[in-house]
């Protein structure tokens, strides 16, 4: 999505007509489907006025410019982008990252600084970071840096009202690399940067490139779980941008100090689904491996965590463990433990599995905290699906007064995930009543499909068309409403899940002796092709995606229209431990269908067992 194209001429003409940030604007409330804030209306006027005088003086007219590009799966856009032949006739496309910035303080944080922004002062990454980030991501979507060898990305910063000063904190030595590669310019560099763009653009023919690149195919997203085993083995790192960059860089500089430091660090990083809280976490894992570093990865899910293992190998698995493996370390022997998914930590360690030896009384987020000197906890406090998990942000900063530990935190808002659709995700936390949002209707022009289709019999037909055209990328789940019952003598699994003449088997269950060939255990049915076959659940399939997910909606919750409110039905459930906690069900099941509609990249379709909770979602989607 572009909300602004065209030749550089006509975007001098715009801006000079005081018409570029109305064009902006009207195609922004036209896709988006809401207002563009105040606050970026300003930008645009102020920043463009800068780019078209940049244009302007040094006659790069005969070229294509592009404003607001939405990055591939991601809601983050791209300030500019300018297409054309350089003076030696090669074919450029030029990333420009615009920034209002007139002041910047150090950061005792590596790879960040410190600005005002949105009306305080925040900690964000080091602008060259910023625009690396975009640069490494349009590159591994976006086909034709692939298979056109003749085009070169270039990308670049300007701080139009920045002021250098002595000792400059933006161009201190310690940026002196990643300056090279990916330049910042100031106020003072504007002729500097008009070269900079004569030299890779003065040759024109930008229409030409604008097209190749406009219609490039864009290649699938990496999948985490599958991509994991190649970034422990070779360290390579997922592109990350934005507000994932701030809080990476966090993480890798309390490491590399972890000895020096007095204090205990804890890092805090919240977000919805899809904001890329694994796959910081997994990076992180993999760099400070690199980096000789004692680290851990640890989830409370037998599902994420046993996949894991089965991808990197026998060799690697030990590096991942679940939340009640640390009982018995000493205290800081762990130099950094990743805690992912940590809505799932419980009350204590101890369960009916347990060594007598082993049981104790700790909690277990002291356990985890006093084992490690920095401690990074990835959290949903929306995904909290069961009475025994207690992880939230309030505890963990309590805890951390305990061991008077140095305390950071993040929030991720960059949605990757429902093709890239924070829309989506606001309406389905505003329809389930999560959470009030502005996305009160689906609206037309949203990126993420939504289908609700008759039968179930109609949506597990199309989930394994889906899955037939690109194996592993489609799963059926559902609400947790049938009995979950051990495998048949034969190996064979029980066809619980049953709506009149539907009929299905759930994942199954780990424990089992024997089973059929070509039937995962519930663990491995989220990675396994043949999970396909059965219903998955919220315990199997919360930490992964696919591109589609098909979610048989359950009579567990449903909505009643004269109350006008969600109802928990807890003698329709099958999770017994949720059941017996009443009073809190109904927020227990409602987090539960957040997570299994939120699963998708592209795509959720939905069969609705209760006729009003279905008219309730359609009510809701724009026509």
């Amino acid at each position: 999505m572009r909300l602004y194209e065209g030749t550089t001429g006509q975007f001098i003409e715009d801006t000079m007509q005081n018409q570029i940030s109305d064009k902006l604007r009207e195609s922004y409330e036209s896709y988006y489907g809401r207002r563009v804030s105040p606050g970026e209306l300003s930008s645009w006027t102020n920043s463009l006025q800068f780019m078209k005088n940049l244009i302007e003086r040094n006659s790069i007219l005969n070229n294509m410019i592009v404003l607001e590009y939405e990055l591939p799966y991601a809601n983050e856009r791209i300030d500019c982008v300018l297409f054309g032949l350089g003076m030696d006739n090669k074919e450029n496309i030029i990333v420009i990252e615009l920034k209002q910035w007139s002041n910047v303080e150090d950061c005792d944080i590596e790879g960040n600084v410190i600005t005002f922004l949105g009306g305080s002062k925040r900690m964000v990454p080091h602008p060259s970071f910023q625009v690396r980030g975009y640069h490494y991501y349009l590159k591994d979507f976006v086909q034709i840096f692939d298979k056109d060898k003749n085009i070169q990305l270039s990308s670049c910063v300007y701080c139009h009202n920045y002021s250098k000063r002595n000792n400059d904190v933006l161009f201190s030595h310690k940026f002196n690399e990643i300056l090279k590669e990916f330049p910042v310019f100031t106020k003072d560099d504007f002729q500097n940067l008009g070269n900079y763009l004569k030299l890779k653009l003065s040759g024109g023919m930008g229409l030409e490139i604008f097209n190749r690149f406009r219609t490039s195919e864009i290649r699938p997203s990496k999948k985490l779980i599958e991509y994991t085993s190649h970034m422990i083995e070779h360290q390579e790192i997922f592109t990350l941008i934005d507000e994932q960059i701030t809080a990476n860089n966090t993480i890798l500089d309390r490491a590399k100090k972890c000895s020096k430091l007095k204090n205990k660090s804890i890092i805090i990083v919240k977000g919805g689904p899809g904001t890329g809280k694994s796959v910081i976490a997994l990076n992180a894992l993999a760099e400070l491996l690199s980096k000789g570093q004692k680290v851990y990865h640890a989830t409370g899910s037998a599902a994420f965590t046993q996949t894991l293992r089965k991808i990197v190998g026998y060799r690697a698995s030990g590096l991942f463990k679940y939340f009640n493996s640390f009982s018995a370390h000493k205290e800081n022997e762990i130099d950094v433990l990743i805690c992912d998914e940590a809505h799932r930590i419980r009350k204590t360690s101890t369960s009916r599995y347990t060594p007598r030896h082993l049981r104790f009384d700790t909690p277990q987020i002291e356990e985890l905290i006093k084992a490690s000197k920095v401690s990074i906890f990835f959290i949903d406090e929306f995904q909290i699906v069961r009475p025994d998990e207690v992880g939230n942000v309030n505890l963990i900063k309590e805890t951390a007064q305990k061991f008077n530990a140095d305390v950071f935190e993040f929030e991720l808002k960059t949605q990757f995930r429902c093709s890239g659709s924070d829309g989506y995700l606001n309406w389905i936390d505003n329809t389930l009543g999560i959470m009030e949002t502005a996305n009160i209707k689906l609206t037309k022009n949203e990126k993420m499909e939504f289908r609700i289709f008759n039968t179930p019999k109609e949506l597990y037909d199309e989930i394994k068309k889906k899955n037939k055209g690109k194996p592993n990328s489609a799963r059926l789940v559902a609400g947790f409403c049938w009995p979950w019952s051990d495998a048949n003598p034969d190996g064979t699994l029980k066809e619980d899940v049953v709506i009149g003449d539907f009929r299905i088997t759930w994942e199954a269950k780990n424990d089992a002796k024997k089973l059929a060939p070509g039937i995962p255990k519930a663990a491995l049915w989220a990675y396994d092709p043949s999970g396909v076959n059965q219903a998955g659940s919220i315990y199997t399939i919360q930490g992964f995606e696919f591109e589609y997910v098909g979610v048989i909606f359950a009579k567990d919750l449903i909505w009643d229209p004269e109350l006008r409110q969600w109802v928990g039905k807890p003698e329709n459930s099958s999770d017994s431990a949720v059941k017996r906690d009443k009073q809190n069900f109904t927020s227990f099941v409602k987090n539960v269908y957040r997570v299994l509609m939120t699963r998708g990249m592209k795509g959720c379709y939905v069969y609705f067992m209760d006729e009003n909770t279905r008219k309730y979602f359609e009510s809701r989607i724009e026509k």
